[in-house]
């Protein structure tokens, strides 16, 4: 995913890591946070609407310790008419090594009315051209297995992807 763009650099400080020295999952998903803004500012919000997360799935590759400094880069995977699927890549600047992965699933949300609702013509078509090539991006098994392994998360996900 070298090619994906930069959505967030950053270092460990000490006051990230727990008792062991590694970085606490607290600080995995505040950067991961950080990044998710980033890109969606600069290429999905529009006016008075957003994205609302409502999946996200983790993976821990390898552990980051006080003083890493770190890049994420982000892809965007899926648009439909009312989510969007990102993948953002967590690697140790140093080492190179790919510390953490994350996707999100957001859903399109009216910031007016707090209500899901569909994704405007204009971004939809924006984020399509941002999906490209998936060469490389070692993805995790298909959508609808993880919706299987994660009834509760599916359901909330179904409840908000209609809301109107």
């Amino acid at each position: 995913m070298s090619q994906a763009p930069i959505t967030h650099r950053g270092t460990v400080y000490p006051w990230q890591c727990d008792h062991l020295d590694r970085m606490n999952v607290m600080w995995y998903i505040a950067k991961f946070d950080e990044a998710s803004w980033q890109f969606a500012s600069q290429r999905i919000s529009r006016g008075s609407s957003g994205m609302t997360a409502v999946e996200q799935r983790i993976e821990y590759k390898c552990e980051l310790r006080s003083g890493d400094t770190v890049t994420i880069r982000t892809k965007l995977l899926e648009a439909t008419d009312q989510t969007m699927r990102l993948r953002h890549e967590m690697t140790n600047d140093e080492t190179g090594e790919l510390a953490a992965v994350m996707e999100i699933v957001g859903v399109r949300t009216d910031l007016t009315a707090r209500k899901a609702g569909l994704v405007l013509s204009d971004v939809r078509e924006r984020a399509l051209l941002m999906i490209g090539d998936d060469a490389g991006l070692n993805c995790a098994e298909p959508r609808t297995a993880r919706r299987n392994a994660h009834p509760a998360a599916h359901d909330m996900f179904l409840s908000l992807q209609f809301l109107a």
